[in-house]
């Protein structure tokens, strides 16, 4: 099944908590011109605007960490996603951090409105945070709660601004008349590192997470199985891939919040290609590659590099 790839390139970092993420993409197209590789000339690219500049001015949302301008970056990339997919072709997201992935199944959304939505997290964190719960503001933590529209009240710890509220739960409803995602329908690979407001709503809607120690027992064959048999009701499936859900000590620590003992790159190119083979999948996006904390230089974007490579090859298959 071949698809016709168009490439999105999201720099922006206003969600994340270190800096250097909106380097990211950019590090990437390094690793592939350092191998000769002419990807990057061979599908069109979509560079959004970049309102990292937003970064250097005052905080006004509070729990929300650069709230007013990530509403700028996520109808950025929803209207961009949307217009892809109602072309045809297959939009390829590199992003700086994965605030970016509110905006993606937003725009995913807009564009298959009738269409039931699966959406597989491959990542060291659960990012089901909101407002009331974040312990740190960063909304990097937060998209998965945007998606699902729950803000976990029963397990609050602030009381965010008036503002805040207005603008996160404008996001919550764009471009969709309805929940963007239902819990169900949502899968994790690999996470591991989640806060006990997340492990609340992860128990309480019954999430899957397929463990480390599952792909290694199992294999990434059978994972996929599995999560395809679980996602069998959905018409359309998303797959967010951050780079963090793979082990920096095999990898590198060039991401924002690297996490021990993840998968192995080989165990995520096996799981992206036969996701990509998948003819539900309608998106894939890669996060997180941070070159300013790369302790092997740029290491961590040239993997991603290699897995992002693999995918479009496995998307022309």
């Amino acid at each position: 099944m071949h698809r016709k790839i168009e490439i999105i390139v999201n720099n922006s970092e206003l969600a994340a908590g270190t800096r250097g993420a909106s380097l990211g993409p950019g590090a990437i197209m390094t690793a592939a011109r350092k191998a000769n590789n002419p990807f990057f000339g061979l599908y069109p690219l979509h560079p959004l605007p970049d309102y990292n500049r937003f970064l250097d001015q005052e905080n006004e949302t509070e729990f929300a960490k650069n709230l007013i301008p990530f509403k700028l970056v996520f109808e950025s990339v929803a209207e961009t996603t949307r217009d892809i997919l109602n072309k045809g072709a297959f939009p390829l997201v590199l992003a700086g951090d994965h605030g970016s992935a509110a905006g993606t199944i937003a725009g995913i959304k807009a564009a298959f409105p009738d269409k039931r939505l699966g959406v597989i997290w491959i990542d060291a964190h659960g990012d089901l945070h909101s407002p009331y719960t974040t312990p740190s503001g960063n909304i990097h933590g937060m998209p998965l709660s945007l998606s699902l529209g729950n803000d976990n009240l029963a397990c609050q710890r602030n009381t965010p601004s008036e503002k805040t509220v207005r603008i996160w739960d404008e996001l919550k409803h764009k471009y969709t008349n309805s929940v963007k995602l239902n819990p169900s329908d949502l899968v994790f690979i690999g996470v591991r590192d989640t806060e006990h407001e997340e492990d609340h709503l992860i128990a309480q809607n019954n999430i899957t997470n397929h463990t480390v120690e599952s792909v290694r027992k199992e294999g990434s064959k059978a994972i996929v199985a599995h999560v395809l048999e679980q996602l069998q009701s959905c018409e359309i499936i998303y797959v967010s891939f951050d780079v963090d859900s793979m082990d920096p000590e095999i990898t590198s620590f060039g991401t924002g919040t690297p996490v021990g003992n993840g998968i192995f790159p080989e165990e995520a190119e096996e799981i992206l290609t036969l996701l990509a083979q998948n003819p539900k999948t309608v998106c894939i996006e890669f996060v997180e590659v941070n070159p300013c904390l790369d302790n092997k230089i740029n290491t961590m974007a040239e993997t991603a590099f290699s897995l992002l490579d693999s995918v479009a090859a496995a998307l022309k298959s």
